[in-house]
């Protein structure tokens, strides 16, 4: 594996770098903390970055955009979420639909829907998926279960489809222009085979945006419900075939994860770590407590150690899960990634908490914003526990399949 970079990902990095510090950074407090809703969002910051390329960074060269690798966005989240986590997801969640556009549209709905987005600094995308009643199991859906998974129900009338049903907390639903919608098709069958994925623009006759929700971490970022009342999507809108299920960003099928999804987590937990990191070092080598600073203290040097070790060895998993990315190979590893951040970032942000902590009861009101942050990712793509079902994809030696199998036919007949 080759980890340096050439120049143009050096250039995108630097660039990422100034705008996180120079526009992002000084807004990140002050839109975390306005009340909820629509509240915390600014158009303003988007239109700035999206005129640098980071809304899309993405989109493939021969349809005028960037066409950036895998390396190239990790380098750039990794800046952004340093910045501010919420509103890095707020450009790489665009990034991942247009992989999606790049990979399984028709020129056709390429040229539809393409240029808006290229030429509109607000065009935004999203993905439909969750419902009230169908989330986990619409990342790994159980087999030959018609009554598991989305619920969203899509009847066909000559040269369109009926769209009726829900959808909640989807991301960027209070202020997407596009969305991609995951509907039932056939309600025999398990989604695998029933369902079928639909390009519905935000003007179509009887959808309409509900409930936006106000969460503890990511305030910055919209999740909003997503209602559909007898909306008339036409047929020439359906990615793929009818009844093939849903289809993932950047490759994969329904049961096998979202290629780019599980990179963009875990690279954004790079930076926000990086942030946290930077935040304790400031801290500790400017505050004295006994008579002299904190980072002389062997119990802060331990866990600024233990965040250094644990923040290096993520970035070495996303850096080396991106280069495989760029490289073509496709492997379960990506959700043990997911899962990983998780962990990581939890436990980096806490012990910078911790740190700031030892300035008595006061509160430091940004390192308990990394903390309210991190706690998004116990819920991302699924849960923590759902993503390790992953495991389920890893190919197994026939040898070992053959000897679990005896092993466990033989505990059967001993009981």
């Amino acid at each position: 594996m080759d980890f340096s970079f050439n120049e143009e990902q050096i250039a995108w990095q630097q660039v990422a770098r100034d705008f996180a510090r120079d526009e992002i950074r000084p807004i990140s407090m002050q839109r975390d903390q306005v009340e909820g809703g629509f509240g915390p969002w600014s158009w303003d910051i988007i239109e700035k970055g999206s005129k640098l390329g980071f809304r899309t960074l993405a989109v493939p060269k021969e349809w005028g955009g960037p066409g950036t690798d895998f390396v190239t966005q990790t380098l750039v989240m990794i800046e952004l979420a340093k910045g501010d986590s919420a509103i890095c997801k707020a450009f790489s969640q665009n990034w991942k639909w247009s992989h999606l556009i790049a990979s399984a549209c028709s020129d056709d709905q390429k040229e539809r829907f393409l240029k808006p987005f290229l030429d509109d600094h607000r065009y935004l995308i999203g993905r439909g998926i969750t419902e009230p009643n169908a989330g986990c199991d619409n990342r790994f859906p159980p087999k030959d279960e018609p009554k598991a998974g989305y619920r969203l129900n899509a009847e066909r009338e000559g040269d369109h489809w009926v769209l009726n049903g829900d959808k909640c907390f989807i991301a960027n639903g209070s202020v997407g222009s596009l969305f991609f919608i995951d509907a039932r098709t056939d309600a025999s069958v398990d989604i695998t085979r029933g369902g079928t994925l639909f390009l519905v623009p935000k003007d179509t006759p009887g959808f309409r945006v509900g409930k936006i929700f106000n969460k503890r971490g990511w305030r910055f970022y919209q999740n909003a419900e997503l209602i559909f009342e007898n909306a008339k999507v036409p047929h020439e809108n359906v990615v793929g075939s009818v009844g093939t299920g849903s289809v993932k960003a950047g490759g994969g099928d329904t049961t096998g994860g979202d290629l780019f999804g599980d990179l963009e987590l875990a690279a954004n937990a790079v930076g926000v770590c990086d942030d946290a990191i930077e935040m304790a070092m400031e801290f500790s080598t400017t505050n004295k407590r006994g008579g002299k600073y904190l980072f002389e203290h062997q119990l802060v040097q331990l866990n600024i150690s233990e965040m250094h070790m644990l923040t290096e060895a993520l970035r070495s998993f996303v850096m080396r899960v991106a280069w495989e990315h760029d490289q073509g190979q496709r492997s379960a590893i990506g959700v043990f990634m997911v899962n990983y951040s998780t962990d990581v970032i939890q436990r980096v942000t806490k012990l910078n908490m911790e740190i700031h902590a030892s300035n008595g009861n006061n509160m430091n009101a940004r390192a308990d914003k990394l903390v309210r942050d991190a706690m998004v990712w116990s819920h991302l793509a699924g849960d923590t526990v759902l993503r390790l079902k992953a495991v389920s994809k890893l190919k197994i030696p026939k040898e070992l399949s053959r000897a679990t199998e005896a092993e466990f036919a033989a505990s059967e007949a001993a009981e």
